[in-house]
């Protein structure tokens, strides 16, 4: 007998943590931010209308997403930096480091820092504060959950944060504006890694003032948080030491919860939002007034559920590839998406190197899906234990985004799944704790172009962020033979048969690739959309407002 299509069971968790929705959670990493008020900075605020940019954003409530050390976002941008960064058109470009050189083979890296270089306080930043931050961020103390996924390959980094070890052995202090970081093999991506913000500095007397330093950071950004009103506004000003200069904008306002983005957007109150699809096709609408304010793009982000191959009924390869198989990806995005999303039948985006047109997915067929479901270990859909997906929200309200998806299963296969449905801001100390169903929401966007972010990040058995417990040795030696390949074709190559077998082998269901929409004043200048975060702010400048 077919289930209804609204027989979902909600569990909810009023004080457990969960994932925030995928797509929410990229467009929120942009705008959390939190610091005290700095009166004496405040009372310098500019508060010309036309030299201030105005946003609107929320706060997170778990602190470690405000230490660079810890996030599990992209970092608050504006206020810290680190050695290297990206620019507009995602090319890598000095940052505090001025210069670098790199040893003949591949595995030391001498970096020199812009003498310009200082902290907000007006202290400079010397080769003794990259390398305290770094060591910091590996620290067992801290128990980043993303450390070592970004620092890993520097030579000691395992050992300091298995606490075997009190400093990291591949760090030197050369001399004050000198940095030496020696890498376990040659590894074409290790600077694009330090993008990231576990690599972001820090002042050492500032985050060891106590646990709630993040609330008056001392960074070195282009911009310098000098209040915070909790649930109402944060306030940035312009950074006039900056050493990349000044930023042409020289006041930042985000507005928190105060009303949905584009209604403010509309009523003139804010200066840029990012608007949710359910929005897109007004405003692709070449009679609609505002039509020329929107900007677009396909994201460099895969959105996927998580199937935990060591809790039954995932421990079978039949159960995955079967329920890869009852998921319709175009039904899902006609009706849930409205049309707006790509279909994921692998990890890699398009856009990416390595993407691959030809990969043979697990495409929908309920037919196939019901047999393979017989031939595993369970015999059949009667035979499954009870399954829960884990996912946030708040009471018993359940995404449709899930709802759809868990519909598709119950009716393919006859039966009934529980969705979990918990508070948002913990969700990811949750599922690093191992605290969840047997499925459970997932999503990865770029931190840098390569196909090393997705595919070994996210599927090495020994990778932090491989939360299904998925294990293949075949494919840990493709993609350790991929780190070090120097050939720039061999090693997309080792990358494409690398998603064959993560595939075939369906430790997740591949569900979409997102695509962004922003809307964006005419008086707003030099904002590119890009699908990797970067500063974006210091190369804007506003025009007539």
């Amino acid at each position: 007998m077919q289930k209804s299509k609204t027989s979902l069971v909600v569990r909810a968790f009023a004080q457990r943590g969960a994932a925030l929705s995928f797509f929410v959670l990229v467009f929120l990493a942009i705008f959390i931010f939190i610091a005290i008020p700095d009166n004496a900075s405040a009372s310098k605020l500019q508060q010309n209308n036309a030299q201030t940019l105005v946003l609107s954003g929320g706060e997170s409530t778990n602190s470690r997403e405000y230490d660079p050390a810890t996030t599990h976002g992209s970092g608050n941008k504006m206020v810290f930096s680190g050695l290297v960064s990206f620019d507009p058109y995602l090319n890598l470009s000095p940052d505090l480091a001025e210069t670098w050189e790199v040893s003949q083979d591949g595995t030391v890296y001498t970096f020199h820092l812009r003498e310009s270089a200082k902290f907000h306080n007006g202290r400079a930043v010397t080769a003794e504060d990259i390398r305290y931050s770094l060591e910091r961020a590996l620290s067992p103390a801290i128990q980043s959950d993303t450390a070592l996924t970004y620092l890993g390959d520097i030579v000691g980094a395992r050992e300091m944060a298995s606490g075997s070890a009190e400093n990291v052995s591949g760090i030197k202090v050369i001399d004050e504006h000198t940095l030496q970081i020696t890498i376990d093999a040659p590894k074409p991506y290790f600077l694009l890694k330090l993008t990231y913000p576990t690599a972001f500095v820090v002042d050492k007397e500032n985050v060891e003032s106590g646990s709630e330093w993040f609330r008056t950071p001392n960074g070195t950004g282009p911009f310098k948080l000098v209040e915070w009103i909790p649930f109402e506004k944060v306030t940035y000003i312009a950074n006039q030491d900056f050493y990349l200069s000044v930023p042409a904008i020289q006041n930042i306002i985000v507005e928190l919860y105060s009303g949905v983005g584009v209604r403010l957007y509309e009523a003139g109150d804010i200066d840029m939002t990012g608007l949710h699809y359910y929005y897109a096709d007004r405003f692709l609408n070449p009679a609609e007034p505002m039509r020329t304010e929107i900007v677009s793009g396909v994201d460099l982000c895969t959105g996927y559920a998580v199937f935990d191959v060591t809790q039954p009924p995932f421990d079978d390869i039949k159960v995955r590839q079967a329920f890869s198989k009852a998921f319709d990806r175009q039904k899902y995005i006609d009706i849930v998406k409205k049309g707006h999303a790509l279909p994921a039948i692998g990890i890699f985006p398009p856009g990416l190197p390595g993407f691959n047109i030809g990969l043979e997915g697990l495409i929908y067929n309920p037919e196939e899906a019901r047999q393979l479901l017989e031939e595993s270990t369970y015999g059949g859909a009667e035979n499954l234990p009870q399954i829960v997906y884990t996912d946030s929200g708040i009471g018993s309200y359940v995404n449709t985004d899930v709802a759809a998806i868990v519909q598709m299963w119950e009716q393919t296969f006859d039966i009934e799944i529980i969705v979990e449905n918990v508070e948002p801001n913990f969700y990811y100390d949750q599922i690093y704790a191992g605290e969840h169903g047997q499925i459970f929401r997932g999503g990865w966007c770029a931190d840098y172009p390569d196909p090393e972010n997705f595919a070994d990040v996210l599927f090495h058995s020994s990778s932090a962020q491989n939360n299904g417990g998925y294990s293949n040795s075949k494919l840990d030696s493709l993609l350790e033979s991929a780190r070090i390949e120097p050939d720039i074709m061999k090693r997309i190559a080792l990358y494409q048969e690398a998603e064959q077998i993560i595939v075939n082998d369906a430790p997740v269901l591949f569900i979409t690739h997102s695509l962004s929409y922003q809307l964006v004043k005419p008086y707003v200048k030099g904002y590119i959309f890009t699908p990797i975060s970067i500063p974006i702010y210091r190369y804007m400048w506003l025009d007539g407002k």
